[in-house]
């Protein structure tokens, strides 16, 4: 970077907030997959939306590619500056503004932390419903730029739900307010498109968000089966009874060992699988619930089922299910975690697939997903420092994908697409299809510097990429 512009950036967001050496930088160059690597020219660290402003004001009229950041907890290279340029910090944007019981609202910075919010709510009576495993770290604009999930997004819903309004510094600098504290919207819902466009439609810097009261009653049970199998075949008759728990989560019997060993939560070793199964909401409905949940397991296999007598036992298995990807550190130098969706009656079928995927290419695969709405996150285990197993994964990763649609789902449920999948859009979407989005992008970052190289295919392939071919600044290790 010349020094006029560096010197420009630093009296924006001040010195200390101007990260532009190669040591600085280094800590920025991947999201959670750390397969996948991008180089920046500088990393800044804005604190206000007009300091925001500046900074994309002077990309744009630099010509300097940009990309949003927030706790970097993303899973699918969202956040990598793939075409080298600036990462734009929001970690100093992480203000809750306004919290308003009256209207249910709140207004909050980027920044602010999921967990964060709901904890400040929490004494209030209230809480934000959507709830990543990540939520610990992973911010409230990440999970506006992903359409972010969770476990208990099987009742409340995704991110978008929660969404009415955003503050957005479009590519060129300009400023503009999209819905606010009134839920309905009239005109094009420029909102919706923005959920879940993962940071190419431009910068948000606040966000008004939905609260959700805490529910009257919460029961939370751990259901032991012999296998996959009669697990799926349990959450399929749960659903099918008109039961809609607010969570419905899945861990194999690897996940389930190494979680066992880090956390201590009490999850059965001897089971082949388990599931975490929450109900809340009025005391009356909750015990009718519950009660079916205990004839439905035991009538497809299930070995044993027991309740969470107070809620530090409750938080110690919600820490097992939330630990799971931490902890597959002690067992594997690496993971990759696939993000797929199958109808829920496709369980059993994908589950069997993805074992095979793994025996063939000699890789162990640990599962833990969100069972109630068939999202699956298969967790490639492999060591990076052994290249030749780089190509293994990502094949093997491409084919649980391929898989999951040919059974009727998605490539994505909730980590996004970034430059993990992008390759993979066409097969979902066809020609029309993507050039419709496509234009989306065009309309709001026509010079195409707003996180660009994401989503839409490059036409390469998992091979090809890990083979080397994959010719830009954003690289797989």
């Amino acid at each position: 970077m010349n020094n006029s512009l560096a010197g420009k950036l630093k009296k924006i967001v001040g010195q200390e907030n101007a990260l532009i050496t190669p040591e600085e930088i280094l800590v920025y160059e991947s999201d959670g997959v750390s397969l996948i690597k991008g180089k920046a020219e500088a990393v800044l660290l804005p604190s206000k939306t007009s300091e925001v402003v500046e900074i994309v004001k002077l990309a744009h009229e630099n010509k300097i590619p940009f990309v949003a950041r927030g706790a970097g907890t993303g899973l699918s290279g969202g956040c990598v500056a793939g075409n080298g340029g600036w990462i734009i910090s929001t970690a100093r944007l992480d203000k809750i503004l306004e919290i308003d019981l009256e209207n249910r609202i709140a207004i909050v910075q980027p920044g602010v932390v999921n967990e964060t919010l709901s904890e400040t709510l929490h004494p209030l009576g209230y809480h934000f419903a959507p709830d990543p495993s990540s939520q610990k770290t992973c911010t409230i604009g990440g999970n506006l730029a992903e359409n972010a999930g969770g476990p208990h997004c099987l009742k409340y819903g995704m991110t978008l739900p929660h969404i009415l309004g955003a503050t957005l510094v479009l590519p060129d600098g300009e400023l503009l307010q999209l819905g606010g504290k009134v839920p309905g919207r009239t005109g094009y819902d420029l909102l919706g498109i923005l959920v879940g466009s993962e940071g190419t439609l431009g910068i948000v810097t606040e966000i008004t968000v939905r609260l959700t009261p805490v529910p009257e009653s919460v029961r939370t049970f751990l259901a032991a089966f012999p296998s996959v199998n009669e697990a799926s075949d349990a959450v399929s008759a749960i659903m099918g009874a008109g039961i809609v728990p607010a969570a419905l989560e899945m861990l194999d019997k690897l996940t389930m060992e190494v979680v066992e060993a880090f956390i201590h939560a009490g999850y059965p070793k001897e089971a082949g699988a388990v599931l975490l199964i929450e109900v809340d909401g009025p005391s009356v409905q909750v015990e009718e619930e519950s009660e079916s949940i205990r004839r439905i397991c035991g009538k497809h296999g299930g070995l044993n089922l027991q309740e969470a007598t107070d809620e530090k036992q409750r938080k110690k298995l919600w820490l097992g299910r939330k630990s799971a990807f931490g902890a597959f550190g002690r067992i594997s130098h690496d993971f990759f975690v696939m993000d797929g969706v199958v109808p829920r009656s496709a369980l059993p079928v994908v589950m069997q697939k993805v074992e095979a995927i793994g025996e063939k290419y000699g890789l162990r695969i640990a599962n833990v997903f969100h069972a109630g709405d068939g999202n699956l996150h298969p967790n490639i285990l492999f060591d990076s420092r052994d290249r030749s197993m780089i190509e293994k994964v990502l094949l093997a990763g491409e084919e649980i994908l391929r898989e999951c649609v040919l059974l009727g789902g998605a490539i994505s449920g909730e980590h996004g697409i970034g430059l993990e999948k992008q390759n993979l859009m066409p097969l979902m979407f066809t020609e029309a299809d993507l050039s419709a989005m496509e234009k989306i992008r065009i309309a709001f970052n026509p010079d195409n510097l707003c996180n660009p190289g994401k989503i839409f295919p490059t036409g390469k392939s998992c091979g090809e990429i890990a083979s080397g071919n994959y010719l830009t600044v954003a690289t797989w290790i």
